[in-house]
């Protein structure tokens, strides 16, 4: 609900759609500095007091957006949202590889699934409640759903690694650069940086996109929201099971291709063919999602499993950050489309790397 106001704002507050891929860069500040500490943590301490505190940050965030009069506010709320949403998003998905080892991609896909479904549901409901609340009011309704969340984690979630995993490490910025020496997980690290940056650009420069030089009403934009995560929900639900069964490679190569596709040749497309392709990215960019997280998840042990989730949306976090930065600008460029035709550029580049690293390893 609150996603899907937000590029809005921006654009009512300061009067351009420039500043936009801004909301996505102030929230990947917080989250990157902060993956890697809080995974070291939380594999030292255990994950509940990490997953509450993310839910209760997000509340006080929502209260923040319900005050904010100026485009500084909502960017210093993105900053703290940010901040809670790294242990959330990180967490959670290392706590379900410890309970079930043997079936991670299925059940870190339907975490993930649930949690896109949730932001389906979202843009929808707004649309709905629009006509009865102002914007303001929907960040109260954020900022208790968050407070909800929070009081549940506190009273339901097993602290797993705490009570069961006997032998602590820590994975510090050199030992990630040891993680990095080796070929197959540089590539998939480069290869969550552009999904990062994909993921900041569907939920701020296409928006602005659709919004500036489609004319999109803010209910096609509601619309728009809700097809992006329907599809990240539904790719989770099915690249989970399936790469447990035939490995994680081919779905992320798939996935960064489908993505690539799609944010080629939106630009030039009407309705309905533009909800289509950019649908059809978005599943793409789930089937990597999914995939390129569970790969990472079996190269460590237990004992690192909060660490290397935090790794994951570090590197996530870097592309979330310059993603939007670098194509909006290009966007200010003549032709509004060089920016994304200069990303889908660079995800099929990482397709053909990917393509024969793996090929030649097999």
């Amino acid at each position: 609900m609150t996603m899907a106001l937000l590029p809005k704002r921006i654009i009512d507050l300061t009067g351009s759609g420039s500043t936009v891929g801004y909301l996505a860069s102030a929230f990947a500040i917080s989250y990157i500095v902060l993956q890697v500490p809080i995974g070291n943590l939380s594999d030292k301490l255990g994950f509940e007091f990490f997953l509450f505190s993310g839910y209760l940050l997000c509340s006080a965030t929502g209260l923040l957006y319900y005050f904010s009069n100026s485009a500084n506010l909502i960017f210093l709320g993105r900053i703290f949202q940010g901040a809670g949403e790294a242990p959330v998003w990180a967490l959670a998905p290392a706590l379900l590889s410890i309970k079930f080892p043997d079936a991670k991609g299925k059940v870190i896909g339907i975490y993930n699934a649930s949690i896109h479904i949730g932001l389906t549901i979202g843009p929808i409901l707004g649309i709905i409640v629009l006509k009865i609340w102002t914007g303001n009011q929907v960040f109260l309704f954020y900022a208790f759903v968050c407070l909800i969340g929070a009081i549940i984690t506190l009273f339901s979630v097993e602290n797993v690694n705490k009570s069961k995993i006997a032998v602590r490490q820590s994975m510090n910025f050199k030992n990630i650069l040891t993680l990095m020496s080796d070929r197959s997980t540089f590539v998939v690290l480069a290869g969550i940086t552009l999904y990062g940056a994909g993921y900041g650009v569907f939920l701020t420069i296409i928006p602005a996109f659709l919004i500036s030089v489609k004319g999109f009403s803010q209910t096609y934009i509601g619309v728009f929201f809700s097809l992006f995560y329907v599809a990240i929900s539904l790719s989770q639900i099915i690249t989970g099971p399936l790469s447990d069964k035939m490995g994680r490679e081919i779905f992320m190569i798939l996935g960064l291709a489908f993505a690539a596709l799609g944010l080629g040749i939106f630009p030039g497309l009407g309705q309905p063919l533009i909800s289509i392709v950019l649908t059809l990215a978005s599943l793409g960019l789930g089937v990597f999602y999914l995939s390129s997280m569970a790969f990472l998840n079996e190269i460590v042990p237990d004992s690192l499993k909060g660490t290397i989730s935090g790794t994951y949306y570090l590197f996530w976090g870097i592309g979330f950050f310059f993603g939007p930065i670098v194509i909006g600008k290009l966007g200010e460029l003549p032709g509004f489309n060089k920016g994304f035709y200069v990303f889908s550029v660079a995800l099929i580049c990482e397709v053909i790397i990917m393509t024969f690293l793996y090929r030649k390893e097999s």
